[in-house]
């Protein structure tokens, strides 16, 4: 049995997912909503902060989302997310999303996003989290980028607040 209090890697959280662009997908460009990008991001990045915390979890803030390409009707869309930063009860996930010509086979990267999460507890307030390990060079830059993120969030939110 896991004891949910111990740490766990990124890659034992994280989420591919794949999706195909269908015309109701799309705008009159045949090129995909943001906002249909934006929900599967978020849908993604919730599994990750689940499995990690092994709890139901709620998105607090969307950090960035940058839209590098058009995805366009047909493409097979892969969403690929992983933890990056563990605070005390906030979970940073990182989301990059690609499109691939399934006839040609290229394939591109056309969405980065990154979204913070809390776990909640059995009467839906925020309750601290395990920790994480980041093992490979891309997890630790990761973790130290996201570290960076979460302080940038804090202090953008203070300001606000004061």
């Amino acid at each position: 049995m896991t004891n949910l209090s111990d740490p766990k890697t990124s890659s034992e959280s994280a989420v591919e997912m794949r999706n195909l662009v269908m015309p109701n997908h799309t705008n009159p460009q045949n090129s995909i909503f943001g906002g249909v990008v934006m929900s599967w991001i978020d849908m993604a990045a919730a599994m990750v902060a689940e499995r990690h915390s092994n709890r139901p979890v709620v998105t607090v803030h969307v950090d960035d989302i940058s839209f590098k390409a058009p995805i366009k009707i047909g493409d097979h869309v892969l969403i690929k997310a992983s933890l990056n930063f563990v605070g005390k009860t906030s979970m940073l996930v990182g989301v990059k999303v690609y499109a691939e010509n399934p006839f040609t086979g290229i394939t591109r990267h056309t969405t980065t996003a990154y979204l913070a999460f809390v776990a909640l507890d059995d009467i839906g307030r925020p309750i601290q989290v395990r920790g994480v390990i980041p093992v490979s060079e891309d997890e630790i830059r990761r973790f130290a980028e996201g570290k960076a993120r979460i302080e940038e969030m804090r202090k953008k939110n203070n300001k606000k607040n004061t």
